[in-house]
């Protein structure tokens, strides 16, 4: 009995630490006064109904883009065959190695007015002016992220449609169905569940977003939050934003829940079950059309933007930051580690409590931390320094801003709120491949407690904690708005440079950290692809990122 208050004790301070932000955001509406009213209808009749309608006619380009490529794509290179479909199959997830702004930058400095490309082509051609639309618009930050977030509409139509579309087209087709009757009565049907939720998670991370709508000087309701709180020095007005935008992400969430529960469709039976059905075979002009519809989402979504910053590298070794980059790559793989480990320990503490007692206690606690990715790391940055600023003027002496503020420790604090459910994700992931038996019988010889935990679950779960430690790394590796505010002084990682480096219009120098990141973003994406190749039947209820498909596989190979 002592050791289960003692479980519910940790467990509880795990979601207290994990969810104050969110409680210190909802806690902001008790602080209403004058100068936060004043604040609020100033910005209410001013730039408030531009964040609105800025965000949400993002919302709605990028949600409509990413459905029809990521679901397009998924179609492709599921139902039909032609020649360099496995090729596709894994090169369409190279963009999810891509950070938004990263592609931002990318297309900005070869497009842009002053770039290459409309220089060549007014020297080329006599013209004046600029030959392209301005890339730092709505619309180029919505073409920025369609083709970085269509991955995650890609996958999980693709694992949808993988699952039961092609039987039932095979079955549609004997019954005399033409093509598109087919497609449009079977495969859209099967697929729109995971287009919704694919949809819901790529526009969440779009109104996480700060360094492209940052970078671009778009109006959004996250570089709202960041001018109330850093520009009118109101943390109250900021908090209260804050709390607007995470309802609008909590409706997101809802829907993406919602449309993971109606993905579940009756396994086919047997290991011959898909020998029956085969993908319709293409020539001529659709053969064509499927190569164009799967090559524009990997060139303009990762292809190009590489070549873009590979450029600047080729031109000139000597202009680049080496002396520098060293000591960048350092401070970003510090955090990422002790940030991969920590959120790893937190979550094989939960999952195993809630294996060895799942309670009420326990539930809620899980819960809690697998919200956490959905929240925003604006959001997570203001509802950290929120409390701490009413520590600080209640205890002046106590000094506790210097606990959370330019320390490592509230950089840290603030990974682990975003990025715990990613590690928790997995290892539950893990968690249900292990038989309950195991436990029996590890009881009955004796080992119980945490010993069963180290001698009985550890060993199973090594592949799924290493699967979780890579992404959790590999996200905080390129997290820009909880680093930027929170990291300590003279600790800049890559994706701060990167930022810091093309929001000084000194793009080339922003290729080299940029260019890294990417690198260590394909990690996940080249185990991920491996595991698709080798199992492409995977389970159709997808988990809250798409890249977290792999940990499951691992343990599964």
């Amino acid at each position: 009995m002592a050791a289960r208050r003692f479980q519910h004790l940790l467990l509880l301070l795990l979601a207290f630490l994990l969810i104050l932000p969110v409680l210190a955001l909802l806690a902001s509406w008790t602080q209403w006064s004058g100068e936060s009213a004043q604040v609020l209808r100033e910005m209410a009749s001013t730039v408030l109904p531009g964040y609105v309608w800025t965000s949400l006619g993002l919302c709605l380009a990028v949600g409509l883009g990413v459905a029809l490529v990521g679901g397009a794509t998924a179609a492709a290179v599921t139902l039909f065959d032609f020649p360099g479909r496995r090729t596709f199959e894994w090169a369409l997830l190279l963009p999810l190695a891509m950070p938004s702004y990263v592609v931002a930058y990318a297309y900005t400095d070869y497009l842009q007015f002053s770039g290459p490309l409309q220089t060549w082509l007014r020297a080329s051609f006599g013209l004046q002016g600029r030959v392209f639309p301005e890339v730092r618009s709505v619309g180029g930050a919505a073409v920025v992220f369609v083709f970085s977030l269509y991955p995650y509409v890609y996958l999980l139509a693709r694992t949808a449609l993988s699952e039961r579309a092609s039987h039932l087209m095979e079955a549609a087709r004997l019954l005399g169905a033409p093509l598109r009757r087919r497609i449009r009565q079977v495969a859209l049907p099967l697929a729109r569940p995971a287009i919704a939720a694919g949809v819901a998670l790529a526009l969440m991370e779009t109104l996480a977003d700060f360094g492209v709508s940052s970078y671009f000087g778009i109006q959004t309701f996250t570089a709202g939050i960041y001018k109330a709180w850093l520009s009118m020095d109101n943390r109250v007005a900021a908090a209260q934003l804050a709390t607007l935008l995470l309802l609008v992400v909590a409706v997101l969430l809802a829907l993406e829940r919602r449309s993971q529960r109606r993905m579940r469709f009756a396994a086919p039976r047997g290991d011959r079950a898909g020998l029956d059905a085969h993908a319709v075979p293409l020539a001529g002009g659709r053969l064509v059309l499927a190569w164009c519809l799967c090559a524009v989402p990997v060139l303009l979504g990762f292809v190009l933007p590489v070549a873009f910053m590979l450029r600047p590298l080729a031109a000139d070794w000597s202009v680049l930051p080496w002396d520098r980059f060293a000591q960048w790559a350092f401070n970003s793989v510090r955090l990422g580690v002790i940030s991969a480990l920590l959120a790893v320990a937190m979550a094989l503490l939960m999952a195993y409590s809630l294996r060895r007692a799942p309670d009420r206690i326990t539930r809620g606690v899980v819960q809690l931390a697998a919200l956490g990715y959905a929240v925003p790391g604006a959001v997570i940055v203001v509802g950290l320094l929120l409390p701490v600023g009413w520590l600080q003027a209640a205890a002046p002496s106590a000094g506790v801003g210097g606990w959370v503020t330019a320390t490592v420790l509230g950089v840290v604090w603030a990974y682990l709120v975003r990025f715990v459910s990613v590690a928790l994700q997995s290892v539950q992931s893990g968690y249900s491949r292990i038989p309950a038996s195991f436990d029996d019988s590890a009881r009955m010889l004796g080992t119980a407690g945490f010993g069963l935990l180290a001698r009985v679950h550890w060993p199973l779960l090594k592949r799924s904690a290493t699967a979780a430690v890579l992404l959790v790394f590999v996200d905080v590796m390129k997290e820009l708005p909880a680093t930027l505010v929170l990291r300590p002084f003279n600790t800049d990682t890559l994706a701060v440079v990167a930022y810091q480096l093309a929001r000084d219009e000194r793009l080339g120098e922003a290729a080299l950290p940029s260019l890294a990141l990417v690198l260590v973003g394909l990690l996940p994406v080249v185990l991920l692809s491996r595991t698709l190749r080798s199992r492409p039947q995977v389970p159709a209820a997808a988990p809250a990122k798409p890249a977290m498909v792999l940990d499951g596989a691992l343990t599964r190979r």
